[in-house]
């Protein structure tokens, strides 16, 4: 992934989730910084760098910070994968790995999760009752997918303090998208489980993330960069 400072860098969606087939893109996901004087002028500079062909997503340091610390599902995966699939680690980068329970709290992950899943929910139920093309059956299945990892991946998290990446049981989210496919309120039940279960539960994380930690470590970042150039 290119820019001059990579700070932390990996694959990530459904390659990491194991749910890769043949054709799937592989995305990647990364933390950079910038110059620190360049932060000083009267223009800010660009915070996040998009690429396709391959798919690739960086963001800033404080933009990757102020994610993460809404509980951003994308991208407190990247502080998570397993090591094989870092592609960039750099000391910061490992630092930014050994604060990540700093960035989360049980609120926080509870809206974040709950709402991209109920999102993934709206996007199904709009497509209608299942008599559209293959390939939107297909993108239909795919966001069935997302929704059923978003809920496992959030509760997990919100119980455990621990983010799971791999799912444990591929076949079953892909059996599970087929069924949404043919008909989107088949997910109703188990969004509904879900948020019951949520608000069952007593939560294993903060009630607020521990903010000193993040900002201790983005002003190493800036300390680091200052007079680095372009």
């Amino acid at each position: 992934m290119g820019t001059p400072h990579t700070l932390l860098s990996g694959i990530v969606g459904s390659t990491a989730y194991g749910l890769a087939r043949e054709g799937s893109d592989i995305d990647r996901l990364g933390v950079f910084a910038v110059p620190t004087e360049e932060l000083h002028g009267l223009r800010r500079p660009a915070e996040t760098h998009v690429t396709r062909a391959p798919d690739s997503t960086l963001h800033e340091a404080a933009k990757w910070c102020r994610l993460a610390l809404a509980g951003n599902p994308t991208v407190l995966e990247l502080v998570w994968l397993p090591d094989r699939l870092y592609e960039t680690r750099t000391p910061l980068g490992d630092e930014l790995i050994g604060i990540r329970t700093a960035f989360v709290s049980g609120e926080r992950v509870r809206r974040a999760y709950l709402g991209y899943a109920t999102q993934q929910f709206k996007r199904l139920y709009d497509r209608g009752d299942g008599t559209f093309s293959v390939d939107a059956r297909h993108r239909t299945a795919k966001h069935a997918r997302h929704l059923r990892r978003l809920c496992h991946q959030g509760y997990t998290l919100y119980t455990t303090g621990r983010l799971e990446i791999e799912v444990d049981d591929p076949q079953a989210y892909f059996d599970f998208g087929e069924r949404v496919a043919r008909d989107a309120m088949a997910a109703l039940p188990m969004l509904d489980d879900y948020q019951d279960r949520f608000d069952r539960t007593a939560s294993a994380l903060p009630d607020e993330p521990d903010e000193a930690p993040v900002e201790a470590w983005l002003r190493r970042v800036r300390r680091h960069f200052y007079g680095a150039g372009a």
